[in-house]
């Protein structure tokens, strides 16, 4: 990272050195291209210090750069005021994964902060311009980070999409909630989001899993526990559709880490049977239903430590902490309006 200790910070002698220093980098890398195709990640960071030092000769920044070593965002800072984020690519493209959407290294005086990226393949070539200016997406690798490119133009940028400026996203209390807000916005018909919750519940916190694990290896009781929240939060289930298990299986893969290849199986194998209720026979029952009527009181209980939202977002409709339980009912038998079900229901 480079600091410099002037107070005042001046944008046109700032971008006046950042583009003498490209022309240096572009005569350098044609002199010795040998030398700067090896120049990868924090390699040209060095280089950089070199160029901006010899360039900042007779300009506010003489005499005040430095590089600092370490995790810390951008890799070079001026004035305190500005920030040069260094990126590299071997690739013959204008692309990379940026920084975090958090910021949470970001040195905390900078205000301001430039890409300078290196293509270093055959030809090398080096471009700077303002850092929001060239984030187009947003990725998940250990964290949500920004994806780089160079080539973006005019209202191209992430923040175009999402309609929040760069510099108003980054002071956020919580940014990454924001852009998880976004992309729940655009979901299609089977489509999710993985890892980035924005839950603040306990439960959701745990629930993004980098390990995934298959269901058959999984001790009986966090089955059963799986099951029963199955129950609360997948009324369709009960329906009559072909695919009334995906939205099951996605949260099973998504939010838990568990991949259960014979998903349906686990609600509906063992075929048809009788229920006794209130002397009354039931005949030719579903398991799915024998199920429920076995787990009822357990059921109950796990929705009354849902959170409402939780319950509100999973069903599609108004939930309130007074009304899960109603409202749980409603949706199975819109699903299934048969009598069966709804003289199962009733024993809750």
């Amino acid at each position: 990272m480079i600091v410099s200790v002037n107070p005042e910070p001046q944008k046109q002698a700032f971008e006046s050195l950042l583009n003498d220093s490209l022309l240096t980098l572009h005569r350098r890398a044609t002199e010795k291209p040998e030398k700067y195709v090896k120049l990868l990640g924090n390699k040209l960071e060095d280089e950089v210090l070199d160029v901006l030092t010899e360039n900042s000769l007779h300009t506010p920044f003489e005499n005040s750069i430095k590089l600092i070593s370490g995790q810390r965002f951008p890799d070079i800072v001026a004035n305190d005021f500005y920030g040069i984020e260094v990126k590299t690519t071997k690739e013959n493209h204008w692309r990379s994964t940026g920084s975090s959407v958090a910021e949470g290294t970001r040195v905390d005086s900078v205000e301001r902060i430039y890409m300078l990226f290196g293509k270093m393949c055959d030809p090398i070539q080096f471009r700077c311009r303002p850092y929001e200016e060239c984030l187009s997406d947003v990725v998940v690798t250990h964290s949500p980070r920004y994806l780089i490119n160079m080539e973006l133009g005019q209202g191209e940028t992430f923040f175009d999409k999402i309609h929040v400026p760069y510099d108003e996203l980054r002071k956020q209390d919580n940014p990454i909630k924001t852009v998880v807000k976004f992309y729940k916005s655009q979901l299609q018909q089977g489509e999710r989001l993985w890892w980035m919750g924005d839950d603040d519940d306990e439960q959701e916190k745990q629930a993004s899993n980098i390990i995934l694990r298959l269901w058959n290896y999984l001790k009986e009781e966090e089955k059963e526990n799986l099951k029963l929240q199955a129950y609360c939060l997948f009324p369709e289930m009960f329906g009559y559709h072909g695919d009334k298990f995906n939205r099951l299986a996605m949260w099973l893969a998504m939010e838990k880490g568990v991949v259960c290849p014979n998903v349906r199986d686990q609600f509906t194998a063992g075929g048809k049977s009788d229920i006794i209720i209130n002397d009354q026979r039931l005949y030719n029952v579903p398991q799915i239903f024998l199920r429920l009527y076995m787990n009822l009181n357990n059921i109950k209980e796990m929705l009354c430590q849902f959170n409402a939202d939780k319950l509100a977002e999973s069903w599609n409709c108004a939930v309130n902490q007074n009304n899960k339980i109603e409202v749980w009912k409603e949706q199975l038998i819109e699903n299934n309006n048969s009598q069966e079900l709804k003289i199962i229901l009733n024993e809750i």
